[in-house]
């Protein structure tokens, strides 16, 4: 059984070499893993699972063209996509998770999640994503028309991005201390997320936590994946 792990890959009609990059990943897969997670961002916004633009069918379609091969594909929430519902998981034949999400290989225990839910320092993300998040907010976003709708979410991506070029780069970083705390209630072995397009492996998470936690990397030029097989991790950089 291999498993690969992606995330943050930010699709959106704007990023058609990227997301033709991700359709070759696919079909790649199909024959190289035997489980693909997909931990959030997979869109640089979903405004919806009505949305019948040619780019949002043409993603959901490839999605469900790999997992005829016998693919599983699995799913998470991130901060850009968390509007991804149960439409969205029928036609693309894929399993949604929450946050966080743990599974059992090879003796060791393995959280996965999106990231965000870490990076607590971050205030201003925090009292966002407590808003975006609520029912009522939600509601009243998909009464809306799509166009409208469209303009909203690219309203608050050039809002977010304005934000973030004033923010410090450690305050948009997981916090350490929520780390540690989610390796001690949880006892996992091995973290992996992403979020922070910042790709690494972290080993010393505190003198006493043994754990591992693997950063994804986002795609723009080249892509990421993390390959587990059996004992062996692979995080590793690929061209689109």
């Amino acid at each position: 059984m291999k498993l690969g792990f992606i995330s943050d890959l930010h699709l959106s009609e704007k990023t058609p070499s990227t997301t033709e990059g991700f359709f070759k990943f696919l079909k790649a897969a199909e024959q190289e893993f035997s489980h693909l997670y997909i931990l959030g961002d997979l869109f640089e916004a979903w405004i919806g699972d009505d949305d019948d633009s040619p780019f949002a069918l043409g993603v959901v379609k490839a999605i469900k063209d790999a997992t005829r091969s016998g693919l599983e594909i699995f799913f998470m929430h991130g901060n850009r996509d968390f509007l991804c519902s149960e439409k969205f998981s029928e036609d693309a034949h894929i399993i949604m998770l929450p946050d966080p999400f743990f599974i059992d290989y090879f003796d060791q225990k393995i959280a996965l999640s999106h990231g965000d839910d870490f990076c607590t320092d971050d205030l201003e993300y925090v009292k966002f994503k407590k808003e975006v998040r609520s029912l009522p907010w939600q509601q009243n976003f998909l009464s809306q028309p799509l166009e409208d709708r469209r303009d909203i979410a690219s309203n608050m991506r050039d809002v977010s991005q304005a934000h973030n070029n004033n923010k410090a780069t450690s305050i948009m970083d997981v916090a350490p201390n929520s780390i540690q705390e989610f390796f001690t209630e949880h006892q996992i072995d091995l973290l992996i997320h992403g979020h922070t397009h910042r790709p690494n492996t972290h080993k010393a998470i505190a003198p006493n936590i043994h754990g591992v936690r693997i950063v994804l990397g986002d795609w723009h030029e080249t892509g990421w994946c993390l390959t587990l097989e059996d004992q062996e991790r692979r995080l590793e950089e690929f061209k689109l």
